[in-house]
């Protein structure tokens, strides 16, 4: 077997051969092949370019359609997005959100702007998302129910929702989530935002929950530059959170009356063009990423590093093709080589409990998350490598 350093750089030049002209090679870059160019001209044409047009309800009505449920509600950005969704499940100031601490930082600063702390479960090293088991362990160790709600007996908060979140497209065991949190009476918000087009059981993230959140930032597998959206079942949820979203404006054909606190949240008319335009390939896109994972996972099956595969029982979008080392010294190693030779790479975020603003919030065992925060990279992940 050749040396660590040499298989390094086969992985480097098996990409850069991608791209035998281009100095740069980034972790993840969207694809325009469709009718991007003409949607967005004729969203400028037709003036209604902010929150009012035709693309909005067109693109909210593709990703419901897509998803499989009844409602989905277009937001400026997938936090604000999880944001309201939160709100909706009953998140209130001084109470406290189950989550994971391998996420993006939104997923916990959402649960900030409530108010709310939040409290880190361990993932499973299966799918990279919340383990169930210890979920379920940390549930009946640490709480108690009360006239108020589930109250977890180490904080003395009560326990108001739980976020999972599909980590890097790959979906987590949502049904036994899901489960475990309804013998608790706990809402579960499924932090779905990099997992468009992933299943679970045949079923779409994000549509397991009480509520659903995607996000369609410029690196995700669909984008509109900016946005996000809300999905769910519950028709009295998606009109609150239509209303929310749009200023809590009371519909009239010309007074201005807002009736309760709202949040200027709603998706621009532009970013929904966009948005449409890319919906109608996206079965093709993903089609694109699962090929390319096999190709990766056909070169590193020669090499001593490991490609992240879908979990059992799932189809994954693979958003973000992913590698896990034996040590971090060797993630860093690989890092600073890739990065160095013009092929971006990055580490796994930072865990959310060693941020300095979510240091003091609750956690449990966390072996798993911290072992693997050390491990992963992210290697380029753009349809164009195929």
């Amino acid at each position: 077997m050749s040396s660590f350093l040499d298989q390094c750089q086969v992985i480097i030049d098996f990409i850069r051969d991608q791209f035998p002209n281009k100095d740069f090679i980034p972790l993840h870059e969207p694809s325009f092949n469709g009718n991007e160019k003409k949607y967005l001209a004729d969203c400028i044409d037709s003036t209604f370019v902010s929150s009012v047009g035709k693309y909005v309800d067109q693109f909210e009505h593709m990703i419901a359609s897509y998803t499989g449920v009844k409602f989905a509600i277009a937001t400026v950005n997938g936090t604000a997005a999880l944001h309201i969704a939160l709100l909706l499940a009953g998140v209130e100031e001084n109470t406290e959100v189950i989550t994971q601490p391998l996420t993006f930082v939104a997923t916990c600063n959402a649960i900030k702007y409530c108010g709310a702390d939040p409290v880190f479960i361990d993932i499973s090293q299966h799918t990279l998302g919340m383990c169930p088991e210890k979920l379920e362990i940390f549930l009946k160790s640490s709480t108690k129910k009360t006239a108020q709600g589930l109250l977890n007996i180490h904080t003395n908060k009560i326990i108001k929702a739980c976020v999972p979140m599909h980590t890097f497209g790959h979906p987590v065991e949502i049904d036994k989530i899901v489960d475990v949190c309804d013998q608790f009476d706990i809402p579960v918000v499924e932090d779905s935002a990099e997992s468009l087009g992933s299943l679970y059981k045949n079923k779409h993230t994000g549509t397991f929950g009480k509520l659903g959140v995607f996000s369609f930032n410029g690196n995700k597998i669909v984008t509109t530059g900016g946005g996000g959206m809300i999905v769910t079942d519950d028709e009295y949820l998606a009109k609150r959170a239509k209303h929310l979203t749009t200023t809590a404006k009371v519909p009239h054909q010309w007074d201005y009356v807002h009736d309760e606190i709202g949040y200027n949240y709603r998706m621009p008319n532009i970013n929904a063009a966009l948005g449409c335009a890319q919906m109608e390939h996206l079965d093709q896109l993903i089609n694109i990423k699962r090929e390319l994972a096999k190709t990766y996972q056909a070169l590193f099956d020669d090499l001593d590093i490991k490609c992240v595969q879908e979990p059992d029982n799932t189809r994954s979008n693979y958003w973000l093709q992913t590698v896990l080392f034996n040590d971090q010294e060797s993630r860093d190693i690989f890092l600073e080589m890739t990065n160095k030779q013009g092929v971006m790479t990055r580490p796994c975020w930072e865990l959310m409990c060693q941020l300095e603003m979510f240091s003091d919030c609750y956690k449990s065992e966390l072996m798993n998350s911290k072992d693997f925060a050390l491990k992963l990279v992210n290697i380029p992940s753009s349809v164009v490598l195929c």
